[in-house]
């Protein structure tokens, strides 16, 4: 990509040796974290097991520790879920048979909202990760950001008040998470999307159906 000047994404990066062929700054160079390796280590296994297996694996302390710094100094410039609903009796069989992969969509803003408050990064760069930058690199058309004429797609949060992950709030339809028995301190307490609410505490507008994307031609 170097060479050639060539647009390059690389998702999923695990490890510190790997973002050491990332800078800060680069448009054309960008790279992604997926929350999971930025919330587990391999010391997790003996608690969850196969649970968070998933590819490429959970690693070491230190890898986590380096993923992290990366989101604050700009070599990370995206966040995503890997998000992958097995059903439970598919993650067992060992690391051999054991699926890949596990349900996170639901608790990725908590848990990175949990590592902005444990001083990680900031607020301000947790929107860019998670809002501002996917749609400027996916070029998305008047989403990611509060402006006017940009479709109103809004999380309201609440800071301070603990929930804790158990199987009844479980949204996904595996109903299991490598979260269970993990206690938040922030709530998601409404959703708009293209200005619609469509949960509100607890209640969804199943009725509601979203809008096709767009994308800038630039």
């Amino acid at each position: 990509a170097k060479e050639y000047g060539s647009r390059l994404h690389v998702a999923h990066l695990s490890t510190e040796r790997e973002l050491e062929l990332f800078e800060a700054g680069n448009p054309l160079i960008t790279a992604e974290a997926c929350v999971a390796h930025l919330l587990f280590t391999d010391k997790d296994y003996a608690r969850l097991g196969t649970r968070i297996k998933c590819n490429p694996a959970i690693k070491t302390e230190a890898d986590r520790a380096a993923l992290r710094r990366a989101l604050a100094d700009g070599r990370i410039t995206t966040v995503a879920t890997d998000h992958a609903p097995h059903r439970l009796r598919d993650k067992v069989g060992g690391c051999v048979k054991a699926a890949s992969g596990m349900p996170m969509l639901q608790y990725s803003l908590v848990s990175m909202l949990e590592l902005v408050d444990e001083g990680v990064l900031t607020i301000e760069r947790m929107v860019e990760l998670m809002a501002h930058q996917p749609a400027l690199l996916f070029r998305v058309a008047q989403r990611g950001f509060l402006r006017k004429g940009y479709q109103a797609d809004i999380v309201i949060v609440k800071p301070h008040s603990p929930w804790t992950v158990t199987k009844d709030v479980i949204q996904s339809k595996c109903k299991w998470s490598p979260m269970e028995g993990h206690e938040y301190q922030w709530q998601v307490e409404q959703t708009f999307c293209n200005g619609h609410l469509i949960y509100n505490k607890g209640a969804f507008d199943a009725a509601y159906r979203g809008e096709e994307l767009t994308y800038d031609k630039r």
